[in-house]
């Protein structure tokens, strides 16, 4: 795992990204934040975060005081999941492990946010029916992509558009992963609504074939979505709440640029929080997913689109904004984005190979390469053994 080849880095220091901001009720001390990142280290039967290298993995990129960590999608309920290795947050034996995390986090002065995530048709059908769940989504039998088909019929699961009671259910179950995730001690929580999980599939279009009041227009299908963050505002109060939202992705047959009323869709959805802060609800911030990065999986810098821009959120949303994707390696381009105030930058890829990213950040020192094939393995490996810079001049990283 040597350094990243081809690339100077560049100091950011005397950027707007070592400016502290307060970002609901914490004190930031700079403005690198680590996204929600899938590891897939959670143990199945039970959903339960790694007991034996979670804690550490947090510990490591929180040592910087004041940093702000956003944690790994967490499933706030059983019938939210559909993947036996990412955590959830409804049971005790679960919150048992996130005390730990959030502790350590909290010893090294940092701040932890708890991303909600439910996957709808982005489960796997299988593994739902093995657990007598049920396969969910905006609509019936609108499937991802052929696989996901063949998965569902096989195991006699079909994709299931829920109905409004489900969406009630949801909704409760949000607000349980939400009040759970901060009496076990996390500083807020993020609603994922982005990279085509279920909130993401009633906004698009192309997933959304609703005829009822979740469906059609761009105000229904923006219903659900609003409907979970003011139930959230209500349970514990708009500062500790926040949302993420990709207009321009395209990850799991999602619409993208492509759709031309993205944007007036995004608008809505951003507009309405905003009318929610005016009144006194102002969310802690907004995430986007920049379309510098329309589909994670990709490799990086490939997949952008290059005919949008995410700047519209900016002349709606007057609160704070983290914008992620494929900005490690483009320092030009992050200094851009952060000469507007308001600015915070996630590194997604890059704090998983350098858990002390924002000291590089800061002194313009090389970059770890991440190694792709370990994200999402069940191992230490790639996970908790990455060494700082200091580390790694050590041992000679520096003589490669």
């Amino acid at each position: 795992m040597p350094f990243v080849k081809d690339f100077k880095p560049v100091a950011l220091r005397d950027t707007n990204l070592f400016k502290p901001i307060k970002i609901g009720n914490n004190q930031l001390l700079h403005r690198a934040v680590m996204p929600p990142l899938t590891r897939m280290r959670a143990t199945y039967p039970g959903n339960v975060p790694n007991k034996d290298w979670a804690a550490e993995y947090y510990d490591q990129r929180s040592k910087r005081a004041g940093t702000m960590i956003i944690t790994e999608g967490a499933f706030p309920s059983a019938q939210s999941g559909g993947y036996d290795n990412a955590p959830g947050i409804w049971s005790e034996e679960q919150l048992v492990e996130w005390r730990k995390i959030f502790s350590k986090i909290h010893e090294n002065k940092s701040f932890v946010w708890v991303q909600l995530w439910v996957l709808g048709r982005q489960g796997f059908a299988d593994c739902l029916a093995r657990d007598g769940l049920r396969y969910d989504s905006a609509s019936d039998d609108i499937y991802m992509d052929e696989e996901q088909k063949e998965r569902a019929i096989k195991s006699n699961n079909l994709q299931h558009g829920i109905t409004k009671d489900e969406i009630k259910q949801y909704i409760e179950d949000y607000v349980q992963g939400a009040k759970n995730s901060i009496a076990a001690g996390a500083d807020g929580v993020e609603i994922h609504s982005a990279n085509s999980y279920l909130l993401n599939q009633f906004l698009d279009p192309i997933s959304n074939k609703r005829t009822d009041e979740y469906g059609g227009s761009i105000e229904n299908r923006a219903r659900f979505a609003l409907e979970v963050v003011d139930a959230l505002i209500d349970a514990i109060g708009s500062e500790k709440v926040a949302i993420r939202l990709s207009p321009y992705g395209t990850y799991g047959t999602m619409s993208g640029g492509a759709e031309p009323l993205i944007v007036a869709q995004y608008a809505y959805v951003v507009g309405e929080l905003e009318k929610r802060a005016k009144a006194g609800n102002r969310l802690a911030y907004i995430h986007l997913v920049e379309p510098r990065v329309t589909d994670s999986f990709l490799a990086e810098g490939q997949g952008a689109y290059n005919d949008g821009t995410n700047d519209f959120v900016f002349s709606i949303w007057k609160g704070p904004i983290i914008r992620a994707g494929n900005l490690a390696l483009h320092p030009e381009v992050t200094k851009e984005m952060l000469v507007d105030d308001r600015t915070l930058i996630g590194y997604g890829r890059f704090f998983i190979a350098n858990p002390d990213l924002p000291d590089r950040l800061e002194k313009g020192e090389p970059l770890n390469k991440y190694d792709r094939s370990t994200f999402y393995a069940m191992s230490d490996k790639g996970y908790t053994d990455y060494p700082t810079y200091n580390e790694a001049i050590k041992l000679g990283w520096d003589k490669h």
